[in-house]
């Protein structure tokens, strides 16, 4: 597989304390932005089309590579800020999607 190719991150969490989660939230946005990455969207109200998952928020980001999401994920200044995180959500689904056809 090529580390060039774009990488969708997708994360649902529940926000269990929404002041800790706040300070998260203040921090997140300019580290993305420092590693490459784009803020897409996030949904507070998805549609379930089959199955189930506990209530919370969805979040869509991209990175030009793979290298780029780990370089964020793995970043010392990221692994500090989520443990904000950590403290106030249950994060259900985290993983990363590549585009259709690459291997």
């Amino acid at each position: 597989m090529s580390d060039s190719q774009p990488v969708r991150f997708v994360a649902h969490f529940t926000v269990n304390d929404p002041d800790r989660y706040r300070i998260y939230e203040k921090g997140f946005f300019p580290l993305l932005k420092e590693h490459g990455g784009r803020f897409i969207t996030f949904d507070d109200n998805t549609t379930i089309l089959e199955g189930s998952h506990a209530e919370g928020r969805t979040v869509l980001l991209e990175f030009e590579s793979e290298e780029a999401l780990q370089g964020w994920w793995n970043s010392p200044e990221y692994k500090e800020l989520a443990t904000n995180r950590h403290a106030s959500t249950t994060t259900h689904a985290v993983y990363y999607l590549r585009s259709p056809g690459s291997s």
